[in-house]
């Protein structure tokens, strides 16, 4: 990868992180939560595993992953960051919007709000939209299938969580999740 393409990707990525973990502060109390154990497996684990495939170094050496499906050029990455950079924007303005009711672990909070407005109008799971566009862009950047087994590592923590998540907020708000899920989709509008 370029060195100007890599200092963007990890300003993207420094950028997300710092909101995370900024915006947490303000979060509400929780009335119900999933437990640690599944959390970290679920969700921890594939994310640092995403994380560890996609990051810099050769630590796990020079075989199939590390081969190239697309050609390392200044089009490629520019694409490739131009998704990082709307799967951050589409991430950050989701977490913005759910503001106190988000959380890192499948909880309901107290006295929780289903946001329907911004991009949940069109997903039911925005956040996690976006955060996969910024593994897909990442992977595209370093253009070799540890980044495209990253992605579908992290997709499939996603749906997994975010599958669970809906069992819970069907339990609290009733038919109005479930008119809201009849409504849209769960990461892709018209598609998934």
């Amino acid at each position: 990868m370029h060195h100007e393409f890599s200092l963007a990707l990890k300003i993207v990525w420094a950028v997300v992180l710092i909101y995370w973990l900024w915006s947490a502060r303000k979060i509400k109390s929780f009335s119900k939560i999933e437990s640690i154990s599944k959390r970290a497996f679920f969700y921890w684990l594939p994310l640092a595993i995403g994380a560890l495939l996609l990051g810099p170094g050769n630590w796990f050496g020079n075989n199939i992953i590390r081969e190239q499906f697309v050609p390392h050029s200044y089009l490629v990455e520019f694409i490739g960051l131009a998704v990082c950079i709307f799967g951050a924007f589409i991430a950050i303005w989701s977490r913005q919007l759910i503001g106190k009711n988000w959380s890192l672990a499948v909880q309901l909070k107290e006295d929780h709000e289903l946001i329907q407005k911004g991009p949940y109008s069109l997903v039911r799971h925005p956040i996690y939209s976006g955060l996969i566009l910024l593994f897909l862009g990442n992977a595209v950047m370093v253009g070799d299938w540890r980044g495209l087994i990253a992605v579908a590592i992290v997709f499939a923590s996603f749906l997994y969580k975010s599958r669970k998540e809906e069992n819970w907020l069907i339990a609290q708000f009733g038919t109005k999740y479930k008119n809201y899920k009849k409504n849209t989709d769960m990461f892709i509008p018209g598609i998934l």
